[in-house]
């Protein structure tokens, strides 16, 4: 009986990976790899968005047991898909197509799943559209520029049925799932509140000048489903998080995303009902930077819970001690955790265990990657198959999302915001304007969906 493809890698591929983590045949070099009969049956993968996370991606892609295969580097940008292709080269032993526009990457039915690493103007439309084409995907944080693109993405996962894992890495932690498994048995009590922090040493950021498109960027297509504007200098590369909210979602999409997941997650809580920011840009306050640099954002959830987010991206004094992480607090106890370790204590303050993780995943660098964006990028192949459940699908990472955007927006409108934590809706006129946003004419998600 014939076996078709799909079929082959829910039944196959779970022994050929079992081998090599065992170090057996399949743990043999990429190269040698490619030439193992039947191996034509791996996952085809491309690339969209070859930026700051692209290092992330080399060993997931690259190790034989994940059994994929490159086809195509996409960007808009003609010096980054060259400088990936140098990258990979090191990596594989075959040539990937580069490619500038998404579209025509989506539309080759090879292709059977895709990692969208985009500015974040782009996540949410990027993603629907793969779905739409018959694309699995792997989206990076945030998995939407703004609160009513999580009804947009959860209406396209119940469409096309697809597998999203959402790039909350944290998720894949061992010494995190581990803390957080044990803070639900009760080993600190009842968690009943979450302290989580980012401080960074960003510098200043240059002011938008006029100027003419750099050479081999397709402008149109970056700025894609947002309104169209001239170029400005600075913008197609890392400053668009800071230049206004056609692009990005401030320090809070960008990094809270991660802090908020874990608290939610321990504290086992969704939507809140009211959020009371307080943000200012309070650095190099002449310079580009048009959004806040420092936040303190709390969360108000049923049940006398609290998560709270601590934001200082330009003053580098260490508060907690460490870069980036998350306290929880319980009633008979607390732990910190990071991406590199968890710290448990007894009521009275006292260490009572200190795990370490054999993790290596960056903590403020620029781009991150390590061991846990590997073993997310492993599990999101391996849930492709039907072998593994998804550690961070779409339709619990959004509850994480909507906490950023609700902080933004509490931010944006310049006053706390109560919630409707049935529905997530919020009832205020000025700040309900920016639950949405603006698109460019025809490139709505909606006509997806």
């Amino acid at each position: 009986m014939k076996t078709n493809r799909r079929e082959f890698l829910k039944s196959a591929v779970a022994g050929t990976a079992g081998l090599a983590l065992a170090g057996g045949a399949f743990a043999s070099s990429a190269k040698s790899y490619w030439n193992i009969p039947g191996a034509n049956d791996r996952l085809n993968i491309a690339i969209i968005g070859l930026g700051r996370r692209l290092d992330a991606y080399l060993e997931p892609v690259s190790m034989p047991k994940s059994n994929v295969r490159l086809l195509y580097l996409c960007d808009v940008m003609k010096k980054q898909r060259e400088k990936a292709a140098a990258t990979f080269k090191k990596h594989i032993d075959y040539e990937p197509k580069l490619e500038n526009d998404f579209r025509k990457v989506y539309e080759d039915k090879d292709v059977d799943a895709v990692f969208i690493a985009t500015p974040d103007h782009w996540h949410t439309p990027g993603a629907i559209m793969a779905m739409a084409a018959g694309k699995q995907v792997y989206l990076e944080k945030p998995c939407t520029h703004n609160l009513v693109e999580n009804d947009m993405l959860t209406a396209a996962l119940k469409k096309y049925g697809k597998v999203v894992q959402i790039g909350v890495q944290q998720r894949s932690s061992g010494h995190t799932i581990e803390i957080i498994g044990e803070i639900h048995k009760g080993i600190i009590g009842i968690p009943y509140k979450a302290l989580t922090f980012y401080t960074n040493q960003r510098g200043e950021v240059p002011l938008q000048k006029p100027a003419p498109v750099p050479e081999g960027l397709d402008w149109e297509l970056f700025q894609g489903p947002a309104p169209r504007r001239a170029y400005t200098a600075e913008t197609w590369d890392y400053n668009w998080h800071w230049y206004g909210w056609n692009y990005g979602t401030a320090e809070a999409g960008n990094n809270a995303t991660h802090e908020l997941d874990v608290a939610r997650w321990a504290l086992q809580v969704n939507l809140p009902k009211h959020v009371n920011v307080q943000a200012a840009k309070s650095q190099f306050l002449n310079d580009g930077w048009e959004m806040y640099d420092n936040m303190d954002a709390t969360f108000h959830f049923d049940g006398d819970k609290i998560i709270k987010w601590d934001c200082n991206s330009r003053n580098g004094y260490l508060t907690y001690g460490y870069d980036r992480g998350t306290i929880i607090y319980g009633s008979e106890g607390s732990v910190f955790v990071n991406r590199n370790l968890y710290i448990l204590f007894d009521r009275k303050g006292k260490k009572i265990k200190q795990s370490l993780s054999t993790s290596n995943e960056a903590g403020t660098a620029l781009g991150g990657g390590g061991d846990m964006t590997t073993t997310h990028a492993l599990n999101f192949f391996q849930a492709i198959r039907g072998i593994e459940k998804l550690n961070a699908p779409v339709e619990d990472a959004v509850f994480s999302h909507a906490l950023v955007h609700y902080a933004n927006i509490a931010y944006r409108a310049g006053k706390g915001i109560d919630i409707n934590p049935a529905n997530g809706k919020i009832s205020d006129r000025k700040a309900a304007k920016f639950m949405g946003r603006e698109y460019a004419p025809g490139w709505h998600p909606d006509k997806y969906l």
